[in-house]
This record gives structure tokens, C-alpha cells and sequence, in this order.
């Protein structure tokens, strides 16, 4: 039953949101570099941040997800049960509606960033473009913490930074960490999104005046940042399957990626203003 109910969500997610991903199927879970662990589907993006006070956990996805996640701690050797933060990328159905369930099983910490706080505490109810969409709401979560761009998250000598790139969601959050590896210290980017899902409206959007302002800023702020291993919310973004068939294969870590953390913003950016020209034009 739980597995019917997976595919009825998955199946139901690709309609609405019109992504062009391929249907979501366990990944193996495996170590990316340092104490940075994958622990998601094959399209939704999960990360395990192993530390000696506890673990943190990035990304819920759907609630179907959460058994999944919880075996592939498991087989990485890792309890599910020390799970003591528990962050997203943003607050829609794909990221965020396992975490009421996650909150439940292991009493982590739920921290989110400011903008996208009422969006979880609401179950997506206030989402910009998805309010009036009941199909799109997910449980409701208490948010333990309200981040703010800049903030830190910290547990047992791990530091992240949580940095505003706001637009697919009001508080799309991409997170920065540094992970040793092999003595080598690496600075990691798990960027949010920057996707403009079908229907937003880019001009005249009165639930979300500087949509475009928004994406404009976390266009620059993705560029800003200094990227060694390129990660993101979903794992299209930063080739998963391919780099995980080299991880073993190559002297080099296949994560290691900045030429196609480059590559991922200038498309995105070039998507970005491609939809931004055709609305305005569509408006005069």
C-alpha cells in the first residue's frame, strides 16, 4: 500500500508541477565527501550531516519518502533516531511533507528560513501560487527555529549557512557547508531552486510583488558563492546519477563540480529571463 501511495504521489507531483524528471525511485545511499551523506530518490534530494552531538537531516520530501530515508540511514550505518535538525531547500510538497512525520519519529528540530515559516506552519496553504490548490498542501509543521538569511546552523563542530535565494518560494533557502576530506578541505553548495515553475506569473503578481526582484538576487547570490562540491534540491540539477557511477572509478570525487555548478546557473538564469521578456511583452 505505502508503495501504490508513493507512485499516486509522485504521478499526482509531475502533473502539477509539469517537472521534467524522471519517476523518483531509491537511490543507494553513499557518502559524498567528509561527513556529507545522499540519502535520497533518484530525483528528490536528501542529505545526511553526521556529527559526534547528532545528525542533520536536509530535506523531508514527500511523506511516503520518510521510511526510505529512515532505511538508508540505517544501512549507512547511522541512526535515524539521532536525527536532531531536520532543514529543507523550500516549502513545497516534494521537500517539506515528510517532516511533520520526521518531527514526530525523532523530536528534531524543525528550522526554517523566515519567508517560508507560514508556508510550512500552514501546510502550503499561504503558498503564493499553490494556496487554492488543496492537492498541493501537505501536514502542517511547527518550525522550531526561524532562520534569516546569513544564519548558521550548528551541531557538533558543523557549521551551515543558510542563504536567502528566494523566488521559486518566498524563503527558497540554498545551504553552504565545508566538509575534510582525505585532508582536504572542500566548500559545498546545496542550492534551493531557481526554477520558475509553470504558471508563475513573473510581472504583475499581486501575492508576490518582487518575484522577479527575488530571482534577479538569488541569481547573483549563487554566483557569489565560492562552490568546490555542487549539490542541490533535486538531483537532476547537479547530474547524480552519472557522478555517482564514477565515484569509485576516478582518483577525483565526481562531486567535485564547479564548472557544472557554473553551467546550472547560467541556464537557470537564461530560463529565468527568457519567461521574464515573454510575460512583459505579453503585458503591453
Amino acid at each position: 500500500m505505502k508503495k501504490i501511495a508513493y507512485l499516486i504521489a509522485i504521478t499526482f507531483l509531475s502533473a502539477r508541477l509539469c517537472f521534467a524528471y524522471p519517476m523518483p525511485k531509491p537511490f543507494p545511499p553513499f557518502r559524498i565527501a567528509g561527513n556529507l551523506y545522499y540519502i535520497g530518490t533518484d530525483d528528490l534530494a536528501s542529505y545526511l550531516i553526521v556529527t559526534p552531538q547528532g545528525n542533520i537531516l536536509i530535506n523531508s520530501d514527500l511523506e511516503a519518502n520518510v521510511p526510505m530515508i529512515k532505511a538508508s540511514i540505517e544501512k549507512l550505518g547511522f541512526k535515524y533516531s539521532d536525527t536532531k535538525i531536520l532543514l529543507i531547500s523550500h516549502a513545497h510538497l516534494d521537500h517539506a511533507a515528510g517532516s511533520k512525520l520526521i518531527q514526530q519519529e525523532t523530536q528534531a528540530k524543525y528550522m526554517v528560513m523566515d519567508a517560508d515559516a507560514p508556508l510550512v506552519q500552514s501546510g502550503g496553504k499561504s503558498d503564493f501560487h499553490y494556496a487554492n490548490d488543496p492537492d498541493m498542501y501537505f501536514p502542517p509543521s511547527t518550525v522550531d527555529r526561524v532562520l534569516h538569511d546569513g544564519d548558521q546552523v550548528k551541531l557538533g563542530g558543523t557549521v551551515l549557512t543558510a542563504h536567502l535565494t528566494a523566488g521559486h518560494t518566498k524563503g527558497c533557502t540554498t545551504w553552504t557547508m565545508q566538509v575534510t576530506d582525505h585532508s582536504k578541505t572542500y566548500q559545498v553548495v546545496i542550492v534551493g531552486s531557481l526554477n520558475v515553475n509553470p504558471g508563475y506569473k513573473l510581472t504583475h503578481n499581486k501575492a508576490y510583488p518582487h518575484i522577479a526582484l527575488d530571482y534577479e538576487h538569488a541569481i547573483k547570490k549563487l554566483k557569489s558563492l565560492p562552490c568546490d562540491i555542487f549539490l542541490g534540491a533535486h538531483a537532476i540539477y547537479f547530474d547524480l546519477q552519472k557522478k555517482y557511477s564514477l565515484l569509485n572509478t576516478n582518483a577525483n570525487n565526481p562531486f567535485l563540480d564547479l564548472t557544472g555548478y557554473k553551467k546550472h546557473i547560467a541556464q537557470k538564469e537564461q530560463e529565468f529571463y527568457e519567461e521574464l521578456k515573454k510575460q512583459e511583452a505579453a503585458s503591453i
